[in-house]
């Protein structure tokens, strides 16, 4: 279905606008479509439908069953998410809005959005490719462990004490069951109206915070995308020395690029003798540790918390790039 978006951005750039799909201007512009309509839309279906829900089902008893005794369950639950969900670091944060919004712990919310990124379609089936099945597995067991890890981390720092007051509103409302009634356990019975109202209540108000951030941050991402500097990388970063790693990893973070867009670049830099570790490293921070998606990260959560998860991710990005170096 999202592929829909993609074809929409090709209508527009390429026969309506006429711009060249092979000029820097061509690629720019249909990358800023494709990703504010898709992040667009998926906000809105995200934050209505789990405000209807909330409105709904009982759904406090799937929230407590994943924040009780099962709570290791749900960070393997949101980590497994991520990984089959085809969703960039920037439309990661739709979902992550929804899973807040309906009281889901926010360590679980972490282990899919540090998941996310690091897994994909895309990047499997080019290591399956290039490295075999093996290296591969190690890869996507990594990237797991990651996220599982970083939501244990972020849930014993109890880190919803560090997302913005409107996020931080929406996950207590959810935690606290708003819509009980007072002292009682059963749910105040709502016509289809009546939840309506409250679901458009809900996406009004996190929207209207965050739709501007989404233009401005995907139109830096936009501006970015696609300049990667290989010809350096080949003849700097190519002998495998330990630093090279983290390095590439820096490299990364002030580029930007969707899984599609890091293709060739992976691909190249592979072929030309980067190591492979390195060359994930520097694809994985380039894709999911850019400044378009912290930008949007900062109208849900503080500094704090953004230099917290930059920090899990470069680690996360060092030591799987460190991991496929030295088995590969």
């Amino acid at each position: 279905m999202l592929a829909l978006f993609t074809e929409l951005a090709d209508w527009l750039t390429f026969v309506l606008f006429g711009l060249s799909p092979n000029s820097k201007l061509g690629d720019a512009v249909h990358f800023f479509i494709e990703d504010t309509t898709k992040i667009f839309f998926l906000l809105i279906i995200m934050i209505y439908f789990i405000a209807l829900l909330r409105a709904s089902l009982n759904i406090e008893k799937v929230r407590d069953y994943l924040a009780s005794k099962n709570r290791f369950i749900g960070y393997i639950t949101g980590s497994v998410f991520g990984a089959i969900t085809p969703f960039c670091s920037c439309s990661s944060i739709p979902v992550f809005l929804g899973f807040t919004s309906a009281g889901i712990p926010v360590g679980i919310t972490m282990s899919f959005l540090l998941t996310s990124p690091l897994i994909n379609e895309v990047a499997v089936l080019l290591l399956l490719s290039l490295v075999g099945w093996q290296i591969t597995l190690m890869y996507v067991l990594v990237g797991m462990a990651v996220g599982i890890m970083g939501g244990v981390f972020l849930d014993l720092i109890r880190a919803e004490r560090m997302l913005q007051p409107f996020a931080l509103k929406a996950y207590q409302s959810a935690t606290s069951a708003t819509i009980e009634t007072s002292g009682a356990s059963t749910k105040l019975k709502l016509s289809l109206s009546e939840r309506h109202d409250f679901a458009k209540r809900e996406l009004w108000d996190i929207f209207s915070r965050v739709w501007k951030w989404v233009f401005i941050g995907v139109g830096l991402g936009a501006a970015l995308h696609g300049y990667v500097p290989v010809s350096w990388l080949e003849g700097n970063l190519g002998d495998g020395q330990w630093w090279s790693v983290p390095l590439a990893v820096l490299l990364g973070i002030p580029l930007y690029s969707n899984a599609t867009g890091v293709i060739p670049i992976m691909e190249s830099l592979i072929t030309k003798g980067l190591p492979i570790g390195t060359t994930m490293a520097f694809c994985m921070s380039t894709v999911a540790a850019s400044f378009p998606e912290f930008i949007l990260l900062k109208q849900v959560m503080t500094w704090k918390l953004i230099a917290i998860i930059l920090a899990l991710l470069l680690f996360s990005f060092t030591l799987v790039g460190w991991i496929l170096n030295v088995i590969n």
